[in-house]
Parts: C-alpha cells; structure tokens; sequence
C-alpha cells in the first residue's frame, strides 16, 4: 500500500475529530509542522509507543526497534505518531529502595499511554516494550482505552557465557549469596558479572518478561511468533514491520483490544504461563489486565489454570534452558500446539487476523530438541505455581511449584518488617534450616511498591540452603524459585494477618490442601507496624489507591473484588 492511494476506510476514523473541519485548522497546522500533509489527514493515525532507554539491556534496542514498526505503518497505509514513556528496570532496582518504583511503573505506564493516544484521538496503537512492568502495562492500557492494537515485545537477551555454561542474571544474584557465605571471592563474583549480560534483550530465562510476552501471544494480543525472536535476531525487524501493518489493518477493521481479552484468552496465558514454568508475577498481571478489561477473571482461575497444565518446559530458573532455546525449539507455536492437542486450550481471535489454533497448527518442532516435553513425560507433573488460603492468607496467597517437589513444610517463623532485614539477616548466617522467613509491609500499599524477593532468595540458593521457606505479602522475581508464597493478601500495611505472626510461631504450608496457617490465637494479639517515613509523590499516590495483590493490585476506580475461594478450601480453614 503507498502513501499516495490511501485505502478507503470501512468505518470513520476517530482522528478526524482532531483533523477534519474548519475548526480544526490549529491542530493541523501543528501536524503539518510536525510533518504530515493533506494526504496524511485521511489516513489511521498509529501511535507508536515506546519504552525504549538507555539505562538496561531489555529496552536499549527499541528505539532502533521503532523504526521498522513505523515501516511497517506507513507500508499498510497509516501514519505513525510516536510517543515515548518509562521503564523501571528490576535488574538494577532489585534490592534497593528504587525497586519500590517497579510496579508502581506499570500503572504510571499504562496511564500514560492512555493520556497520549485519548489527548489526541489517534486511531490505534503499537506498544513497544521490554523490561517486565512495561509489558503488563502495555495491556491494560489497550484494554482499559478499548482501541485497536498490539504489542511487540522487544525479545529475550542471549545467554552469557562462563566457565564452560551459558548463564544469565539469575546467576549473578545466586553468586552474590555465594560470596557473602564465602565459597565465591571477589574475582569470581566479578567474572559472573560480566559474563551474564552480552547485549540487548530482556532477562534470559522463563522470568517475568519472557513470561508475559508469551502470555499475550497466547491471549492473541501479540502476533504470535513476534515476541519469541530473540532481541539480536536478524529475523527482529522483520516482526516490527508485521507489528505494524497489524496495527493498521486492526484499526481498518475495527477491531478492538477488547475483542482479544476475553476470559477464554486470558486462561489461555494463564494455563501456558503454568505448563512453561513461568513467574508467579503473571497472577498479579493476568488479574490486572483482566480489571482493566472489565473481565471477570481472578486468582482462583490461574490456579485452575495450573491444575490443567503440568510443566512441560525444561526452562530456567527451576529448569535447565533458556528463552532463546525455546525459541531454536520451536517457539510459543509449539508450546501452544502441545496444549492445543491435549485439549488444555480453546481457540480465539488473534491480532494476526488468524485463531490461535491456526497458528498453533503451523509449529515447526526442531528434531531432538529437548526444551519442550509431551505431557506424557512433563518436567514437573504439576502446574508451576498455586493459589493458597488460611488464616496468615484469608484473601490468598501465590506458591510458586517449580523448582521444587516440596508438598508440605512445617517451621518456626523467622519474622522481618523489611527485604533488608531478611537479606542481611541471610547473608550473615543467621537463618537456620528449616525457618520460615517472613516478610512483611512490603505488599503493594505498605511497600508502598511491593518489591520482588530477589535478593533474598537468590542469597539463599547461593548459600546453599535446602530447607528454608518464605513468605512475604511482597512478591517474587521470574527468576526467583524455591518453596516461596507471595502476595499474601491482605496485606500487613491493610490489617492483614501477617502482621500478627511472632517470631517461633509454627507455620504450616500444605500445598495439596492449598493451606497456610500458624499455631498462634491471632485473635489475642495487635500489630506494631515498622516507623517509616511517609510516602511522598506518586509512592503516596499509589498507596493511597492500590488495590490489593488478590485484584491485580490496579489503580483504577472500583476494581473487582476479589474472587471467593473455593468450597474446599473454605471448609478446609
């Protein structure tokens, strides 16, 4: 299509409010000073939304990135209008206090998407990400405006290399807990430094990111196949020029975002999100979206999900590849035509134009890989995370199942009002085996932020514990595995009964129960929240709004609550 014979249109752009009519004189006059012409008026115009920065691998390509997207606009007939917006990267934050920034990102993310594309009534959208929380945000940010469009994501981080093994930043943090129980000097910890990262791309293993790209590619959000190429493929702009042709196309058919987010496609991600071994952050993204969507669709439903879907990719951080094998295997495509063939799936709309059927039947399985199992002979013959309940947990918990075949766990509470507290408590060998570390006021309110658990775990593999659980009404990074339970809500900031546990207080987690309760009377004790500084800015902002971790922790107006337990499980408490 050339920009000279502009297709006809099947239904009235929403733009021309902004570019058709006398009175609109004034805002063409700035268009045209921003470059576009009479021709450009009677086009879609297509927001290309970036989150491109120079601070972290995962997002440093995507401005280069963007300039095949806006190729593959003009090539379909649209125009494309840029705009640009944040990343927090949990990479550089993880452990610090600028981690209370990372989900608070997503929401600032996703409104600032809303406000550039609503402020100026563009006609569809390609959204442009990388590290975790732009993902997610992504999302919701369509689902919330309701337009046309999809999201590229800008692709996995090749492995590094060291001592003979490919390796990512899941070894970094894990050397960081070896060094401080001194089994790794100073040089070592260096070498594994430098070796993890070789370039762009986002975080190497099944973590957040890589999790979330290929949620939305099962939810028909992104086309599928475009987020499984690796970020330094050669075969990488080609999918941003498809993203956005997609993106137009979409708009020419009225198709909108809504028309993709549907219950059956967010079950879809949450039952690949399981059988792939992925982050437990996808609980608190998939809920998001779906509140965004106005969908009912909540925690009890992932962990459905996961009931249905056994863990069948042997991928990191329980597992032994990385996202970049997945993809020489064989890709999202063929993860989706394994859960397509057992009956795990249901067939829906796609971006693409295409079912998610069609595309899964077009999966091309390289010969003798070993990355993607048949649930004949799964990795881990459960889902890879559950949702569970009790009295430290009324409104739910996320267990994460990878990584471990632990099924029940019993010790004294090791209680710790901060993620400083804990990790210093780690590394200078002050956690037995057999302790239950809690963390708590670090949910989404009291955080404010609800930082991931990262530095703590990965001290705690790095050390070489064995027998240690945690719980926090924080939550965890992708890369995070072991016995640990997040999102415990509500929250210690809320009133929670977190906040009651004392250390030496038993705790006992059943996971075929879905059960977490401690040997205590709660009902005789009152919570003594840590002095802190009040949150200021958007930190006060957020915590004055935020919905707990079992709503998706979204900002928006009257989420929906949140979604009773099961039968059994209310009995069982």
């Amino acid at each position: 299509m050339t920009r000279e014979s502009p297709p006809n249109q099947q239904k009235p752009l929403r733009s021309a409010v902004v570019t058709s009519g006398a009175n609109r004189a004034a805002a063409r006059s700035y268009l045209r000073a921003a470059g576009l012409g009479d021709e450009d008026f009677a086009r879609p115009l297509i927001a290309v939304v970036n989150t491109w920065s120079s601070v972290t691998p995962c997002n440093m390509h995507l401005g280069d990135l963007a300039e095949h997207v806006r190729r593959g606009v003009r090539e379909a007939g649209g125009v494309p209008i840029d705009f640009n917006t944040i990343v927090v990267t949990d990479g550089i934050s993880m452990g610090t206090p600028g981690m209370k920034a990372s989900l608070i990102s997503r929401e600032v993310i996703a409104d600032s998407i809303e406000l550039a594309v609503q402020g100026h009534q563009l006609d569809g959208v390609v959204c442009i990400v990388g590290c975790d929380k732009t993902i997610p945000a992504a999302a919701m940010a369509l689902a919330r405006m309701d337009l046309p469009g999809c999201v590229l994501y800008g692709g996995t981080i090749m492995a590094g290399r060291h001592a003979g093994r490919d390796i990512s930043i899941q070894d970094v943090f894990e050397a960081i807990g070896a060094h401080g129980a001194g089994t790794l000097d100073d040089e070592g910890l260096k070498q594994v430094e430098s070796a993890a990262c070789p370039g762009a791309g986002a975080c190497g293993g099944q973590f957040t990111a890589n999790t979330m790209a290929m949620a939305l590619s099962m939810m028909g959000l992104s086309p599928m196949g475009a987020n499984d190429v690796p970020a330094v493929h050669p075969g990488k702009p080609a999918e941003a020029e498809r993203c956005g042709r997609v993106a137009v196309e979409l708009t020419r058919r009225g198709f909108n975002a809504r028309k993709f987010i549907t219950r059956a496609a967010l079950r879809n991600a949450a039952t690949a999100v399981s059988a792939s071994g992925g982050s437990t952050n996808a609980v608190l993204h998939l809920t998001a979206i779906a509140a965004e969507a106005g969908v009912a669709f909540g925690i009890e439903d992932c962990n459905e999900a996961c009931e249905r879907a056994p863990v069948i990719c042997d991928l990191k951080p329980g597992g032994q590849f990385l996202a970049h094998d997945l993809f020489a295997a064989g890709g999202t495509r063929l993860l989706a035509q394994r859960l397509m063939d057992s009956g795990r799936i249901t067939d829906i709309a796609t971006v693409s134009g295409r079912s998610l059927y069609e595309e899964a039947r077009e999966a091309v399985e390289t010969p003798h890989q070993k990355v993607v199992r048949a649930f004949s002979s799964p990795v881990i013959p459960r889902g890879s995370y559950a949702v569970i309940y009790g009295d430290i947990a009324p409104d739910g918990a996320v267990i994460k199942l990878a990584g471990h075949a632990i099924e029940r766990f019993e010790g004294p509470a090791r209680v710790f009002d901060s993620e400083e507290a804990a990790f210093e408590a780690t590394q200078s060998g002050a956690i037995t085996e057999g302790d239950v570390i809690v963390i708590r006021y670090e949910g989404p309110k009291g955080g404010p932020g609800m930082r991931e658990m990262l530095q703590v775990t990965a001290a705690l593999k790095g050390r070489g514990y064995q027998n240690v659980a945690l719980i926090t009404d924080g939550r965890f990074s992708g890369a995070s595995y072991g016995f640990v339970i997040g999102h415990v809500s509500p929250e210690a900031a809320s009133g929670g009964p977190i906040a009651l546990i004392r250390d030496g207080d038993i705790i006992t987690i059943d996971v075929p129960a879905r059960s977490m309760n401690v040997r205590a009377d709660l009902s005789t004790r009152s919570a003594v929240p840590p002095s802190r500084p009040a949150p200021v800015g958007a930190f006060a902002k957020y915590a004055a709004l935020v919905a707990s971790a079992s709503q998706g922790a979204v900002t928006i107006p009257n989420p929906p609550p949140a979604q009773q337990r099961a039968p059994a499980q209310r009995e069982a408490s």
